[in-house]
């Protein structure tokens, strides 16, 4: 398959914008510099020239930027399929980041928010290949987290915000507070 190496610049750059997709859109793989569009016009096509599922797999260590390609590919299906949809795909599904990462992000070392599982996101298109919705499966990589620690590192977040949050009215009946054999605070 085709391998694309990309770095996190830690800024914005002005080469994900909706000029760039329509460049990349159409384009046959290499005709272009290397680009995540150009991987996911590929598998694009690929879908359907063949009327075949297609994978990409954004991998890299802690602070590599997955998130932000895997965002940048679910936007450009959206622009190229000129999906129907009032928001953007993308949107929908980063929308649960926030949640998905309390439960699923801690403190680490090398990363103050890292993302301490893995994630699927299945996008499904219709016959005119305009996407009709998307899926998200996380999958916990790091148990051990939750009963033990390393030096400098931190529970899942969620833990903390729960703790913070525990003298709230609307979070009683969790009994987070400070009672009897209990002292979580």
């Amino acid at each position: 398959g085709i391998i694309l190496v990309a770095i996190n610049p830690y800024k914005q750059l002005p080469i994900y914008g909706d000029a760039i997709i329509h460049a990349y859109s159409g384009q046959n793989m290499g005709d272009m510099d290397p680009h995540i569009f150009a991987v996911a016009e590929e598998a694009y096509k690929q879908m359907a020239r063949n009327n075949k599922n297609q994978s990409i797999i954004v991998s890299g260590e802690s602070g590599a930027g997955k998130t932000v390609s895997a965002r940048y590919t679910m936007r450009y299906f959206a622009t190229v399929s000129r999906s129907s949809s009032n928001a953007h795909v993308e949107d929908k599904v980063l929308a649960s980041n926030p949640i998905t990462e309390a439960v699923g992000n801690a403190k680490t070392t090398r990363n103050d928010n890292s993302s301490r599982f893995g994630k699927y996101t299945e996008i499904s298109f219709d016959q005119s290949y305009q996407i009709i919705g998307a899926n998200m499966r996380t999958y916990l990589l790091e148990k051990s987290r939750v009963v033990f620690q390393v030096e400098n590192e931190r529970n899942y977040h969620i833990f903390y915000q729960l703790c913070a949050s525990a003298m709230q009215p609307e979070y009683e009946h969790l009994k987070l507070g400070r009672s009897q054999g209990n002292n979580l605070l």
